[in-house]
């Protein structure tokens, strides 16, 4: 059981999923901070200055010591920004990969030699042309 573990483990394709999945994370993090700490505040100063983060629905308010109730949507826009950008970025690199692995499995098609029937064909048209002259 350990030998076919360690040969399921060390497999290129499972270290190339984890290589990917680490990848992916630290991507996810770039994009979230792209997302919440550039593109937001600007599409918010567009907007006559609002703070997406800030934006909520209150269902109740806060009364004494319980926290008000309420819907973030705010933050909901920030992550289906989020996930959009990521989106794309991962449609645009699988597009890339498809691209690439389809010009290698098609590389320059070989000559098309001629069937027999056609060099044959071509050697009594020559003879013919030689008797004519």
């Amino acid at each position: 059981m350990i030998k076919d573990f360690k040969a399921f483990a060390l497999k290129g394709n499972v270290i190339d999923l984890a290589v990917a999945v680490i990848i992916g994370g630290a991507f996810g993090k770039i994009v979230t901070s792209l997302v919440n700490d550039l593109l937001m505040p600007l599409i918010g100063v567009l907007l006559g200055g609002v703070n997406f983060s800030d934006l909520k629905y209150i269902i109740s308010p806060a009364l004494g010591d319980a926290g008000e109730a309420a819907i973030y949507y705010g933050a909901f826009i920030q992550s289906v920004v989020d996930f959009l950008i990521i989106a794309f970025s991962i449609f645009i690199f699988v597009k890339l990969i498809t691209i690439k692995k389809k010009k290698e499995a098609d590389p320059d098609p070989a000559p098309v030699l001629p069937s027999g029937e056609e060099i044959l064909l071509g050697e009594i048209r020559d003879l013919l042309k030689e008797k004519k002259s």
